[in-house]
């Protein structure tokens, strides 16, 4: 968890990302208030509060007073999130600190504001520079292939990435994340084989047997070719999608706020060590949402 000295400091980080273009974060941020509005009280979409919770906090990340009271008032209240006295206090006084007047009455029946910040607030961690080192090794086996059939795994890699213009450390760096180099791996939610390919996502690439190493690491690469396009070379967002779905990362404009999506996004950058990748922009049309969206989350 980040400390950070002050409250005041937490919010010259809320309204940092208004000071350089304030009209677009401005715009950004109120349709994320109105999303967690419709999701915290069932307007036109199922009744929601966890993912109010978290598209509040997105939007209170990018300084917006309101998004700031309401996320204080959820976690006063214990509503989507687990009640914390604390951070309630901390996102009341930060809207307080905006004019915010209901924020400012609050004050007076609050502790002391927390100098802990929920994982939406915070940027995501640096790569650790040792395994960075690995991850730039051009000799594949080197980096990744320490027994026979993780070899296998990478001479398949190997072959079929040219097809897809990927850049085999990210495939190997998906594999080893999503199932350990295992072609048999089958995860609780029915994601199968080395690329943990789900059925929907199976069908969509034209996948008849996930647990196939050949099929797997196609259709895998397929899909991953896809997110690059989507999401314009943007290799975090893209893994976030990969993990996630892309859809959930339109819909919180960056990296999902899921603690497994977070890890994974850092494993991924640990084992390859790039944030951009190149993208062939025929493949599909990009994110409506990505001038929204950012990397950090």
């Amino acid at each position: 968890m980040k400390f950070l000295p002050s409250s005041a400091v937490l919010l010259s980080a809320c309204l940092l990302a208004l000071s350089a273009h304030a009209l677009e974060p401005e715009v950004a941020a109120r349709s994320l208030v109105a999303e967690a509005r419709a999701f915290e009280h069932g307007e036109g979409v199922r009744r929601d509060p966890a993912r109010a919770a978290a598209l509040y906090c997105q939007a209170a990340k990018l300084g917006d007073a309101d998004a700031q009271f309401n996320l204080a008032w959820m976690y006063a209240n214990g509503r989507g999130v687990d009640r914390d006295d604390a951070l309630a206090a901390t996102f009341f006084d930060l809207a307080a600190r905006q004019g915010h007047e209901q924020a400012q009455r609050m004050l007076r029946f609050t502790g002391a504001p927390t100098r802990d910040l929920p994982l939406c607030m915070q940027d995501p961690p640096e790569p650790e520079p040792v395994m960075m080192a690995q991850a730039i090794n051009p000799d594949l086996e080197a980096a990744f292939g320490t027994t026979a059939d993780r070899r296998r795994v990478i001479e398949i890699v190997r072959e079929l990435a040219p097809q897809f213009d990927i850049d085999p450390h990210l495939v190997l760096a998906v594999i080893g994340t999503e199932s350990n180099f295992n072609p048999k791996a089958r995860s609780p939610k029915n994601a199968q084989g080395l690329m943990q390919l789900i059925p929907e996502t199976a069908q969509r690439f034209n996948v008849r047997d996930s647990y196939d190493p050949v099929q797997n690491i196609r259709g895998g690469m397929a899909y991953l070719r896809w997110l690059l396009a989507y999401f314009e070379g943007d290799v975090v967002l893209a893994t976030a999608g990969y993990n996630a779905g892309e859809g959930a990362v339109d819909r919180y404009r960056g990296v999902p706020p899921y603690r497994e999506t977070r890890e994974y996004v850092k494993r991924i950058q640990t084992l390859f060590g790039k944030t951009e990748h190149r993208y062939d922009q025929t493949v599909t049309q990009p994110s409506p949402a990505l001038r929204l969206v950012s990397r950090r989350g």
